[in-house]
């Protein structure tokens, strides 16, 4: 039995639509309501042997408002921050440009003591490569960690860490069998309703 994995990147929060960095931010209700939106509009594709989802609230509630009782993986976490966490990024282009610069071209630095890059494809990489579910998953996560999957499976060069765009509630269908990963292109579907594109910070 082969593996198809959905990765879902949860809907924008409060927080990221202002443009900070994500802080465990839950889900408002403008963003329950785009889920359940998408919940609909996607119907066929979201059926699952198992569903799991980053520990993080606006994972979790992502996954509850798409119908899934979902088991927390560690590994689906998003990167951390570290003194980031929460701050805008208009404030912190103002106070560490040098810091903030690096972050957004240097894939191994992690100016803010948190986890680099580098360091989060290592982590996804290594739960990918450990994958041993076989049929349909559906995981929620964010779309830090949705990057760091494609480039895993694709071996694109760190660089190009930065030029890989996940908006919120996008589905990236990766599946696996003897070859290995391999990644199939996902149809958008419109929901009717509008969904920021928040992707900036270029983390979540």
């Amino acid at each position: 039995m082969r593996t198809r994995l959905l990765l879902i990147s949860h809907p924008a929060t409060a927080a990221q639509r202002k443009g900070a960095f994500p802080a465990d931010d839950p889900l408002d209700a403008h963003a329950i309501e785009e889920a359940a939106a998408f919940r609909v509009a996607n119907a066929d594709r979201l059926n699952a042997d198992l569903a799991l989802s980053s520990p993080a609230p606006c994972a979790r509630e992502t996954a509850h408002a798409l119908g899934f009782a979902a088991h927390a993986e560690p590994a689906l976490a998003d990167a951390d921050y570290g003194r980031w966490r929460g701050r805008r990024l208009l404030e912190l282009a103002d106070e560490e440009p040098d810091a903030l610069a690096t972050w957004t071209r240097d894939p191994s630095a992690a100016p803010h003591g948190g986890e680099s890059f580098d360091a989060l494809k290592l982590r996804v990489g290594g739960w990918l490569d450990a994958f041993e579910q076989r049929g349909n998953v559906i995981a929620v996560t964010h779309a830090s960690v949705i990057r760091a999957a494609l480039m895993h499976i694709l071996q694109t060069p760190p660089a190009t860490f930065a030029r890989i765009e996940v908006p919120p509630l996008a589905i990236v269908e990766l599946r696996h069998n003897e070859r290995g990963w391999t990644w199939w292109p996902a149809p958008h579907r419109h929901t009717g309703l509008t969904t920021t594109d928040t992707t900036a910070p270029a983390a979540d």
